[in-house]
């Protein structure tokens, strides 16, 4: 259940664990997850999928989590999904203090549409999120790259990428982000140049002399 204030998501403990166990909550609609960190002891739980689809679609990895009633600010930490990469089946919390700086994935958001495409080129996008450093209350829910100037040719690397206040990279900055690249043009080949490519040869069976096979007819009568 989500509480409307400030979308707080209620969560139960779970004292039974295992495939089995996890495999029936998922059955009744619900997601089985942990909670760690602070040196505390890890706390299972369980939630309610829909609820939990729900204040993900807001994009928030920083949550209001009530367990049994104690309500605590949760950072999201890990999703695991089903083998088809659709359904999530289990969900990691961690722990955190307000002011502590945690590293995190953040998604990336391409903005408008580059030079070099309008002339007709291509883009190419390697990376769709980056790791940073910041504090729990800092976390951004996407962080916006522009590629509007990106002509044929051209490319932008991590270290182009203009970072919100006080977000320090994680990410290696060489790495590539978006090219934009020449099409690739696909030749046809002339009626001409296709008669000239070669054919594969005959196969030609070698017929034995008259003389052979009439012996062999005769050894056949026989």
């Amino acid at each position: 259940m989500v509480s409307k204030e400030g979308l707080v998501l209620k969560a139960q403990t779970r004292s039974e664990r295992g495939k089995k166990h996890n495999a029936k909550l998922r059955e009744k609609g619900n997601i089985p997850g942990i909670i760690y960190g602070h040196k505390q002891e890890p706390q299972a739980i369980v939630l309610n999928e829909h609820d939990f689809v729900e204040v993900l679609h807001h994009g928030k990895k920083l949550m209001d989590i009530e367990v049994d009633g104690k309500s605590e600010k949760l950072l999201l930490k890990e999703l695991q999904y089903d083998h088809l990469g659709k359904k999530i089946v289990h969900t990691d919390f961690l722990r955190v203090n307000l002011s502590e700086k945690v590293t995190v994935t953040v998604p990336l958001v391409f903005k408008g549409t580059a030079v070099g495409v309008a002339e007709g080129g291509i883009m190419e996008e390697h990376l769709d999120s980056i790791e940073v450093e910041c504090t729990v209350t800092e976390i951004p829910e996407s962080i916006d790259v522009s590629i509007k100037g990106l002509k044929i040719g051209d490319f932008m690397e991590v270290k182009d990428i203009v970072l919100p206040q006080n977000i320090k990279l994680v990410t290696s900055p060489e790495l590539l982000v978006v090219a934009c690249k020449e099409p690739v043009e696909i030749v046809e080949a002339t009626p001409e140049e296709a008669a000239l490519e070669p054919t594969a040869p005959e196969v030609i069976t070698e017929r034995k002399p008259k003389e052979e096979e009439g012996e062999e007819a005769g050894k056949e009568k026989k």
